[in-house]
């Protein structure tokens, strides 16, 4: 006879996993922290402002076990210095969710300043903290990417962004091909349009909760599940690429 055990495959606890979550004091990344403490992980998190670092901490410790450090990831050497500590405070690790990423707008909208910061930010930065996580995770883990529907859409407006984020989808692939066979897990998620401030000015909070409310967009906690979802599959499994987008829109 079968049992609801024999149609279920396995499923992976997160209890007592260590996980790095950059960009964890908003949006998405804090979403993400505070769901993966909820469920018995153990979190270190960064980002830029002290006051949403401290705000952070404070709602993940209600739910679990977290610590974590503020810093600028387009600072080179800030990138392996926040995985190192994160892998000290955390006794070893288990799971790196790379995500720390800002807006930008078309090329031809930004100044060159701005651009390196958000090539600093966004892509450089990714590909740090994924190579400073491999070598922490050696032979066992998780790197999830937190990609963007961006990469798909290729907007005139979002030259820089979408550009950046059809790169880190193909790192991602890549990525996974080498470290699979080494024991570590490469997936990439990409989120539709998300609320969370990083969609401010643009989108008000008042609007964001509007489009939220008409399934026009997604809230954070959304792409939270999906990285839950991955991250408990059993170890001979890995989704590659997870898009998660608003049901009542056509395209973003």
């Amino acid at each position: 006879m079968t049992t609801i055990a024999d149609a279920h495959t396995q499923q992976i606890s997160l209890k007592g996993k260590r996980a790095v979550i950059t960009g964890g004091t908003t949006g998405i990344g804090r979403a993400i922290a505070v769901l993966l403490a909820a469920e018995g992980a153990k979190v270190f998190i960064c980002g830029r402002d002290e006051q949403h670092l401290a705000d952070a901490l404070a709602r993940i410790r209600e739910v679990g076990e977290g610590d974590g450090i503020a810093t600028d990831l387009a600072e080179p050497d800030n990138v392996k210095a926040f995985v190192d500590a994160g892998t000290q405070w955390l006794g070893g690790l288990d799971i790196a969710v790379v995500n720390a990423a800002i807006a930008a707008e078309g090329l031809s909208d930004m100044s060159e300043q701005d651009l390196r910061y958000a090539i600093a930010t966004d892509f450089t930065a990714y590909l740090l903290t994924a190579h400073a996580a491999a070598t922490a995770l050696g032979d066992r883990g998780d790197i999830v990417l937190i990609g963007s529907m961006s990469a798909h859409v290729l907007g005139p407006g979002s030259t820089v962004y979408a550009g950046i984020k059809y790169g880190i989808q193909g790192f991602g692939e890549a990525l996974r091909r080498e470290l699979g066979p080494k024991g570590i897990r490469v997936a990439n998620v990409e989120p539709g349009k998300t609320g969370s401030d990083m969609q401010e000015p643009d989108i008000t909070p008042e609007e964001q909760r509007e489009r939220i409310a008409k399934d026009e967009m997604l809230r954070a906690e959304d792409i939270a599940v999906g990285v839950h979802y991955l991250l408990t599959q059993p170890r001979r499994a890995v989704v590659q690429q997870l898009t998660i987008t608003p049901r009542a829109v056509g395209e973003e």
